[in-house]
């Protein structure tokens, strides 16, 4: 498939004659809510097999074979080019779908947000994915466990041969509680019932904010969860806070042992976003740079084929000007932030070092608003990502934010791994 950015004085109609796709085609695909209204900076995925080159001042044939790491002898061949020594400029090439990596993808879904509407959620998306992490239940002290509404969620994900995981938290009174952590890492007997209390195909293990009193407390309970687990034939993994060192600072990131994990678990859910986070001040949720240093580190720490990277299906609406501990930001789906676009006429800008795309726009009251998101581009960016290192694959946080181009995205460049 190929990724278009939308420029000045383009339509649908254009679009489609360049590519050779209809107009329905394109708008079916892509979900466009807005076909005649597109934004300049607007992304649209065309769904083609390969895609198509034209050609620049300056490019050459050779240089166009290097850029899509296709042999310049079957360039010109697919393209029945007679002089390779002149080719005008503007000329339309056609460049072969490259072979795809083989992957596992795993998306979250909390069906507390989702509601009613969850297996349905599961099913438009299960092709895509192998496992489905359902967040989550909340330990108490006692040793019970919080539950949320699963079955449905569970079904679906069976009929897609995708494994379900059940996320276990520390989740307490709205937030990560440490003292909940450090009751439960600190009595055998909870952990006991905790074990044995729900059956899936696997468990997810997103304890946060433990502070490093807890970290080899942690660690042991995890060595614990895994004999018992494999006795079972269960997955085992767990979710971990973006960091850059072993010796990071704070209480979000000390407890999280990443060499030890990467010895126990099956794989980890590295949590690589919310950069931009909705208390924070306006930036990309999920920089690429920011993401490269951190996957750059875990490898260092973890072998390659248990690391899975985190890419958020969500943005943010911030209220200018940011004022910490001020207005806390919206969030949106990337087809929200596409809507705005239109409603209050901007075009959308990207971000070349975060590879993430951005506008600003004022509201009917005159407040000033700045808009981060994901779109086509930065979802490829972070997939060239997975494919340079070596990953295991990635996952997403959080199912429910509608974002239809990621998944065509998938189509074209991996083939999804099934466990079931």
């Amino acid at each position: 498939m190929q990724i278009h950015v939308v420029q000045t004085g383009d339509t649908l109609w254009r679009i489609s004659q360049g590519y050779g796709v209809s107009i329905d085609e394109l708008i079916r695909t892509n979900k466009i809510l807005n076909p005649s209204q597109l934004v300049v900076g607007q992304t649209i995925v065309i769904p083609i097999t390969g895609r198509y080159h034209w050609v620049a001042r300056g490019e050459t044939l050779y240089s166009i074979s290097r850029l899509y790491n296709i042999s310049l002898n079957e360039l010109i061949r697919i393209n029945r080019i007679s002089n390779p020594n002149q080719i005008p400029i503007g000329l339309r090439l056609y460049i072969p779908q490259l072979p795809r990596t083989s992957v596992d993808v795993n998306a979250y879904i909390d069906p507390r947000m989702t509601g009613t509407a969850s297996p349905q959620i599961v099913n438009e998306v299960g092709e895509h994915l192998t496992f489905l992490a359902i967040f989550s239940y909340a330990v108490n002290r006692n040793g019970t466990l919080t539950p949320v509404t699963d079955q449905p969620s569970i079904n679906s994900a069976y009929g897609d041969r995708v494994v379900p995981l059940m996320v276990l938290t520390n989740f307490e009174a709205g937030t990560f509680s440490q003292e909940l952590a450090t009751t439960v890492l600190t009595d055998s007997n909870l952990q006991d019932r905790i074990m044995d209390e729900k059956g899936y195909r696997g468990l997810d293990f997103d304890f946060e904010y433990l502070g490093r009193e807890n970290r080899e407390r942690y660690n042991a309970f995890l060595r614990k969860a895994r004999t018992r687990l494999k006795e079972k034939g269960y997955f085992i993994s767990s979710a971990l806070a973006p960091k850059l060192s072993d010796e990071q600072k704070g209480v979000l990131y000390e407890g999280h042992d990443y060499a030890a994990h990467g010895t126990i678990v099956d794989f980890i859910f590295f949590m690589t976003y919310e950069w931009g986070w909705s208390g924070g001040p306006p930036m990309a949720v999920s920089p690429i740079n920011q993401v490269r240093k951190v996957m750059e580190y875990a490898l260092s720490e973890v072998p390659s084929n248990k690391i899975m990277m985190g890419i958020p299906l969500y943005g943010y609406d911030w209220t200018l000007p940011y004022v910490p501990g001020g207005r806390w930001a919206k969030s949106i789906s990337p087809q929200d932030a596409i809507q705005l676009a239109v409603r209050y006429k901007q075009n959308i800008q990207y971000d070349p070092i975060s590879q993430a795309p951005f506008f600003h726009y004022t509201d009917e009251n005159g407040a000033r608003h700045e808009v981060w998101f994901e779109d086509a581009r930065s979802i490829q960016a972070k997939f060239n990502l997975v494919k340079e290192l070596g990953l295991r694959g990635f996952f997403y946080w959080v199912l429910g934010r509608d974002f239809p181009q990621n998944w065509l995205l998938i189509e074209d460049n991996f083939n999804v791994n099934k466990r079931v």
